[in-house]
């Protein structure tokens, strides 16, 4: 498994996350934390375009860690190198508990409070913890959370 933009943010993912960072219309992006039990594999996860639909197949949400709203949200055009790419604050849980964890699923949530048939699943990360009453830190890298760019 590996970190991936799904079918449905292809393309749209930058455009998403302009929007967060903005807060048009209460947008934010939202973290999910799926279960590493019953798991889906990439494939099949980057083919939802709905956060319903993903948890209505064969993953589940660890719901007892709860969903995050990504916070310090920042788009960044680079016209010299051709790309575009986003970035967020770190995902802390403090006492974090409940079933071990298997990925994350960055959602864009167009009111701030959409139901889940209206969150767009943009992006997949690989999130393999097992929680133990202890805090748990989802570092974002230097690379930013997810880059477009032309192929050569």
């Amino acid at each position: 498994m590996a970190d991936l933009v799904t079918n449905i943010g292809k393309g749209r993912h930058v455009y998403y996350a302009a929007q967060a960072q903005a807060g048009t219309g209460g947008a934010v992006l939202r973290a999910v934390v799926l279960e590493a039990a019953g798991l889906e594999g990439d494939d099949a996860l980057q083919d939802y375009d709905t956060l319903a639909a993903l948890l209505a197949g064969a993953s589940n949400e660890q719901t007892t860690m709860g969903r995050k709203a990504l916070s310090g949200v920042t788009v960044t055009v680079d016209d010299v190198g051709n790309k575009a790419s986003w970035t967020a604050g770190d995902l802390v849980w403090a006492d974090a508990t409940g079933n071990p964890t298997g990925k994350i699923v960055i959602c864009f949530d167009p009111t701030g409070a959409s139901a889940d048939s209206a969150l767009v699943p943009l992006t997949l990360h690989d999130f393999a913890v097992t929680p133990d009453g202890t805090s748990i830190t989802a570092s974002v890298g230097a690379g930013g959370i997810a880059v477009s760019e032309n192929a050569a």
